[in-house]
């Protein structure tokens, strides 16, 4: 990894001036985080949690705690796999191009047993996320206005 990164940061300041490596770098970090955010963002929140007594099994837990994007090669591709997040969570040494055959498997199940599987495309999965962060943060808000 060291050397990676040794020889990635010495092609980059012998190809560009100091200040666009430095600027490259800093954009480049940027937009990788809001990637990263954009990949985890839609698979868990706004998703029930359990803790204590109310603590489901591992399939359950696993199935109703998080949600699928539905999509194809594309979303497969931008999501690096973990559009199939209840699978990954039910077989994380499993390869990510073989959670889509796991997941017709899975689906079945859940619903041969009775268990929620909650899939949605990706517009919609940033919608439930972004909605569930904003009716959590409403305390906050109405405290700020009271101040």
């Amino acid at each position: 990894l060291f050397l990676h990164m040794a020889l990635y940061l010495s092609a980059l300041f012998l190809v560009l001036s100091p200040g666009k490596a430095v600027a490259f770098l800093a954009v480049n970090q940027c937009l990788f985080g809001v990637y990263l955010g954009c990949a985890f963002a839609p698979n868990h929140k706004g998703m029930p949690t359990f803790t204590g007594d109310d603590r489901p099994d591992f399939l359950r837990r696993q199935v109703l705690t998080s949600r699928n994007v539905r999509g194809g090669p594309l979303t497969d591709l931008m999501l690096g796999g973990l559009n199939y997040q209840i699978e990954h969570h039910l077989f994380p040494s499993m390869p990510s191009p073989h959670l889509r055959r796991a997941q017709v498997v899975v689906r079945a199940y859940c619903e041969e047993i009775g268990v929620p599987y909650h899939e949605t495309g990706l517009i919609q999965s940033y919608r439930e996320a972004l909605t569930h962060l904003h009716r959590t943060g409403e305390p906050i808000r109405r405290q700020r206005k009271a101040s």
